[in-house]
């Protein structure tokens, strides 16, 4: 099932009951009447607010924004915790260091993205794994027999700090003690506001950010809350609700599990083969992916009439080559920009396709390799710390 977030999505809603999907600790800051809500990996959150997303944006892209995100962490621990992982995951983990943050997916038996998410080892034998969507905590259970592992739901909420003044927050939040020597996909635990809490420079937008992980009932996570947004006012941050946020990861080339992969892609096909250690021994899916082309079938369309959406089909001549997964407009290209997923791999990049939207419209449109600008990541790794302008209208 994909969790889409498309501006047509808001207009797309239904009733269900509120006692299915944990509510945000930080409701009581957050909410407001206008509010939409969506659900992911069995969470509400806030999909939008009533607010100007185009405001929002920019000030995601020029000073920062809180996000309430719905990611959620699982802990793995125990004696066999490291050859747990080693055999679920498709990342090799016997090496990775206290403090450090791995990128890391999870495949079916087929070979298929079943999970994606942030691996951090917290200590010895000790790992969180902050997944995206999807129930991968009872499927980590189905694969533990044989292996000395707790896994368990530390009930640990997100807060992503993002944007070009994300630093100078965390530096006031912290103490001075998070700075730029907490490098791109380093973590650990630190003093905010009292309260020892993990911290992890990573984030969902491709901008300079951080993550903020409260530690479930220890927590006081209205404290927190307004420790953090006292730090942020002085650096102009606002809260938002997902929407922004959606928009800079599509840009920034993030994907969106279930929604831009599913289980019956390979990572190859989604241009994530760089994340699969086929050297590492075995793991689960390894022998479904032996032999499976490793080229991408995923890239992005910009189109200069419409936002690519949902449902669109790609088309060279008469004949379907791929479908859009997800579109929004890039106020920063000021263009519509969406991936797209071709049936089979080729050389796609730097040709002009046509784009059949739901309503039956056709329209133009380049592929392009992801992410849709800032192929270097310099943003994110704070190489570049330019504000960037806001185009005149």
């Amino acid at each position: 099932m994909s969790n889409l977030q498309e501006a047509s999505d808001l207009q797309n809603n239904v009733s269900i009951s509120a006692r299915r999907f944990e509510e945000s600790p930080f409701i009581e800051r957050t909410d407001c009447p206008e509010m939409i809500r969506g659900v992911y990996a069995g969470r509400y959150f806030p999909i939008f607010t009533g607010e100007d997303y185009l405001e929002k944006y920019w000030c995601l892209r020029q000073k920062a924004l809180i996000f309430d995100v719905p990611e959620k962490p699982i802990e793995i621990s125990g004696p066999d915790a490291v050859p747990f992982l080693e055999k679920v995951l498709a990342r090799k983990v016997a090496t990775m260091a206290e403090g450090r943050g791995y990128y890391a997916i999870a495949c079916t038996p087929q070979g298929g993205v079943f999970m994606d998410g942030v691996m951090f080892k917290l200590g010895e034998n000790r790992f969180w794994y902050v997944q995206a969507d999807g129930p991968f905590e009872a499927w980590l259970m189905a694969h533990s027999g044989g292996f000395d592992v707790s896994i368990s739901d530390p009930h640990s909420r997100v807060l992503q700090i993002q944007g070009p003044t994300s630093i100078e927050i965390m530096k006031a939040a912290s103490g001075g003690a998070i700075d730029e020597t907490l490098k791109y996909f380093r973590s650990g635990y630190f003093d905010l506001g009292g309260q020892t809490l993990y911290v992890s420079r990573t984030g969902f937008t491709n901008e300079l950010g951080f993550e903020v992980y409260s530690d479930g009932a220890k927590t006081d996570h209205l404290a927190l809350w307004d420790h953090l947004m006292a730090c942020g006012e002085p650096h102009g941050m606002e809260f938002s609700s997902t929407r922004a946020l959606t928009i800079r990861r599509i840009e920034g080339g993030i994907l969106g599990n279930l929604t831009d992969m599913t289980p019956d892609m390979t990572p190859y096909e989604a241009g994530l083969a760089p994340f699969i250690n086929m050297e590492k021994g075995d793991f689960v899916g390894r022998d479904a992916l032996v032999g499976k082309d490793t080229r991408s079938c995923l890239f992005g369309l910009t189109c200069a009439t419409q936002t690519p959406a949902a449902g669109s089909v790609v088309m060279e001549g008469d004949t379907v080559v791929g479908r859009i997964t997800a579109g929004i407009p890039s106020p920063t290209l000021g263009v519509g920009v969406g991936y797209v997923h071709f049936n089979a791999p080729g050389d796609w990049v730097g040709r002009t396709l046509s784009m059949r939207l739901p309503d039956g419209s056709l329209h133009s449109g380049d592929i392009v390799q992801p992410p849709f600008f800032d192929q270097e990541k310099n943003i994110v790794r704070g190489v570049d710390r330019s504000i960037p302008e806001r185009p005149a209208i």
